[in-house]
């Protein structure tokens, strides 16, 4: 097997895997709060046992730190959005509003990391709407609320990994992870006792043992799904291009659909719009790389955080 051939299938296995995070976010039983405060806090225990981790937090300027620490409560919204849209509504509808992310890079990417504004992708995003009506309109009315705390998420995508981009490669992708996701599990914290104020289906306790079954599947979530796709996907990008990446993270949606079809039998709660619509997003999705200009890959450390991400720098 050749070295691009191996990546090839290394990172499909990596985006099968964040495919799972949908799966697994129906399966855990705890509200959207405490799940994605457990993944965090799992991630950034087990990124603080490597020393190169603190040598490399310990070396941050200040100034580096905070921004990293902010763009962590960015990626602690988004996670919470994107199980909260899962419990409001399904994986499927959380999958798909994650597509839409791509649009909201167009819009928020060229100001927030400082590159030319292009109106091939704003159209790209325009094109997006029709299929938004058709998920809208294939899905009942209770699951709606679903699809506009989804849509958040996806802007929250939007923002986190702009930031990133203007700043990755001022340090260590595991120490940029690392810094990220233990100030999410702060933040987070800070927000749990008014969060049954602000929105009571997000809220829940935080210093509770979850059970069994859920502890169990927190663990897959943070590491079969989080650091060690995180890891394989390091080694994968180093031999295969920017285009062939991008588009394999964009079929993410589609994997978690069909496993939300295959393991939770979810196409019995939606109708064919809802299906008609998720075509014409993904196909804008897919058609994405092939419009943006080839860049090289060297900090990918966006794909740990994301449901929906870009790997190019």
């Amino acid at each position: 097997m050749t070295p691009s051939t191996r990546a090839q299938l290394q990172i499909h296995l990596c985006v099968v895997l964040w495919g799972f995070t949908a799966i697994l976010g129906k399966l855990i039983t705890l509200p959207a709060l405490p799940l994605v405060w457990w993944r965090m806090l799992l991630v950034a225990a087990a990124l603080a046992l490597v020393p190169r981790v603190w040598r490399g937090v310990r070396a941050l300027p200040r100034r580096l730190l905070l921004a990293y620490a902010g763009i962590g409560v960015l990626v602690a919204l988004h996670w919470l959005t994107f199980y909260g849209a899962v419990k409001l509504a399904n994986a499927s509808v959380a999958a798909t509003c994650m597509a839409l992310a791509t649009v909201f890079v167009a819009m928020v990417e060229p100001k927030l990391a400082a590159r030319r504004f292009s109106r091939a992708e704003l159209a790209l995003g325009l094109a997006v709407l029709p299929g938004v009506a058709l998920v809208v309109g294939g899905i009942p009315d209770g699951m709606r609320i679903g699809v506009a705390v989804g849509a958040l998420s996806a802007l929250f995508v939007a923002l986190f990994g702009s930031l990133n981009k203007r700043l990755v490669e001022h340090a260590d992708p595991l120490v940029v992870t690392a810094v990220e996701l233990g100030a999410g599990a702060v933040a987070l914290t800070l927000l749990a006792p008014v969060m049954p104020m602000l929105f009571p289906a997000f809220a829940g306790p935080l210093f509770v043992l979850p059970g069994a079954q859920d502890a169990a599947w927190l663990l897959l979530l943070a590491f079969a799904c989080t650091l060690f796709p995180f890891a394989l996907s390091l080694v994968a990008l180093r031999h295969m291009s920017a285009f062939s990446a991008q588009l394999a993270v964009n079929l993410e949606p589609v994997y978690a659909i069909v496993l939300a079809i295959v393991l939770l039998s979810e196409q019995q709660e939606l109708s064919l719009p809802f299906y008609l619509g998720v075509v014409i997003i993904l196909a804008a999705v897919l058609v994405h790389p092939m419009l943006a200009r080839p860049r090289r890959i060297t900090h990918p450390e966006a794909l740990a955080m994301g449901e929906s991400r870009d790997v190019t720098d």
